[in-house]
Parts: C-alpha cells; structure tokens; sequence
C-alpha cells in the first residue's frame, strides 16, 4: 500500500529536471527487453512525426532501466514489473519520485521447440518444472529427455514477474527460486533463439516475441480449467493466468518532451503499434 499511495503522490507535483525531457530535444528511454522493440515502434514514428527530436532506446532489463532513472541517466525507464519499495526509497534520497505509467499489457508466453509434443502445461506444472521438481518431459507426457530450462536473468522484470506469480503463486511468504540448472539468457531473443534450436528447451518471454520457430504453450490456472493461450484476447478477458502491466517511469510529472512522447504513446496511433506488436493496448 505505502509503494502505490507514493506512485500516486507524484501527481501532484511537476518538476523542470533534465529527466522531466523539458529543456532537450532528445531523449533517453531505457529498461525492460521485454519492451524494447515495442519502444523502439514509438520512437520511429514519433520521429517521423517530429524530425527536429531526437528518441533514443535501449534494453538492458527493467532494473536497469529503473537504476538508471534514479541516476539520471535516463529520462523515462521501461518497466515490465512494478517499482519496488527499495528503488523508491533510493529514488527519493536522490530526488527523484517515480511517476508510473501504464502502456500496454502483456502475456508472458512460455515456449518450447515446435517438435516438442507437449502442448499445455498448469501454473503448478510450470512451478515445478522451473523448480526443477519435474526434471523430463516424460513426466509431462512428452519425451524421456531432460528439461532444458531458460530463464531471464534476475535484473528483468519478467523473471522477477515470473518468479513471483508462477514459482511463488503470489504469497510473500514464498522462497521457491528458480533451479539451479536453469541457464539465465540476457534477453528474450536469447531465450527464442535457444528455444528455436533446443528440443529440450523450455523457456519464457513477452508474448510479442512469439514466432513460428517457438510453439507457445496453453496454460491452466489450475488442474480442472481450462488451457488457453497467450493471444490479445484472452490477455484483455483476464483468461491467460500469466498476465501483466507494461510500465513506463518517469522521475516526476513529465514536460516538454517525455510528455510528448508519453501522450503519443496513448494515442490511438501509438496503441495501434502496441497492438501491431502482438502486445495489448490500454486504450
């Protein structure tokens, strides 16, 4: 509760800071792999629209993008998770305040290779699998071959999202971590060009990382639902168990620049790119 009612503070206060993007023409935009490619969608046409400013983007993971806010060495991070309470604290020793904004929403799309006969898993099978309590596919009625597991590393929002609303089912009294053997990739590409080439391989990312090369498994909240997979619809309904905000984070009200940007983002234009980005837009 203290971390939402300070996000909502911020409302009310403006600020003319180099990272509130009002005294520039360009700006920095760092953070979650998982909206990368997505915020590099907005830049280019937003550039298009404004060829006198300048839109850099970069990745790097949710908590850098974060870090790098309260550094002020961005002007707005991507984030795939919520700001915990420790970055705002140190945000605030900084004079920095996060101002959160929400973009888009998203699946997280858990992936094997296209052979691999497995086609739906429940939340509690995918707990023990990155657990590493089910070790072979066999145990999942798939081949007697070991599970390869991927994983983010731990600086990315999806895998702090994944760790916390899949091997920790949301209680905060939870300490399941991932296995051992799970090999932590840099980014989702890592992870879908691994799962594209690995049998064995089991693996998670944004869902607009989805191609024909990865086969996206159908998930059960639980053993007597029903499966369903990770497509915009049922990412809207509520129906996909593994869903979640994209977030944008400012380090106060936005101006100038970041606000132009942001109010693009919102538009319907720029949330007809969410859309064309296989993400699900907020408007």
């Amino acid at each position: 509760m203290i971390r939402k009612s300070l996000i909502v503070i911020t409302a009310f206060f403006f600020c003319g800071s180099a990272f509130a993007g009002n005294s520039d023409d360009s700006l920095q935009v760092k953070g979650s792999d998982t909206m990368v490619n997505l915020a590099q969608a907005w830049a280019e046409k937003y550039m298009e629209k404004n060829p006198n400013d300048l839109i850099a983007v970069t990745g790097g993971g949710s908590g850098t993008g974060i870090a790098s806010l309260v550094s002020g060495t961005c002007d707005i991070a991507m984030s795939s998770r919520t700001v915990k309470q420790k970055e705002i604290d140190l945000a605030q020793k900084k004079g920095v305040t996060p101002n959160e904004i929400k973009v888009a929403l998203d699946g997280i799309a858990v992936v094997v290779h296209p052979a691999n006969p497995v086609g739906k898993l429940t939340v509690d099978q995918l707990a023990a699998v990155f657990t590493g309590k089910i070790k072979n596919w066999k145990e999942l009625g798939g081949k007697d071959a070991k599970i390869v597991l991927l994983s983010r590393e731990v600086n990315s929002g999806t895998h702090v999202y994944f760790k916390e609303h899949v091997l920790r089912k949301n209680d905060p009294a939870s300490k399941e971590e991932f296995a051992p053997s799970a090999l932590m990739l840099p980014s989702s590409q890592a992870i879908a060009d691994e799962v594209a080439n690995n049998p064995s391989a089991i693996g998670y990312y944004g869902m607009g990382y989805i191609s024909a090369k990865q086969k996206a498994l159908a998930i059960a909240p639980d053993a007597v639902a029903a499966a369903v997979e990770p497509t915009i619809d049922n990412v809207i309904s509520g129906a996909y168990p593994i869903s979640r905000p994209l977030l944008l984070y400012t380090g106060c009200v936005p101006q100038g620049l970041a606000r132009k940007f942001i109010d693009f983002v919102l538009s319907p234009e720029g949330q007809q790119i969410v859309k064309e980005t296989d993400f699900v837009p907020v408007k």
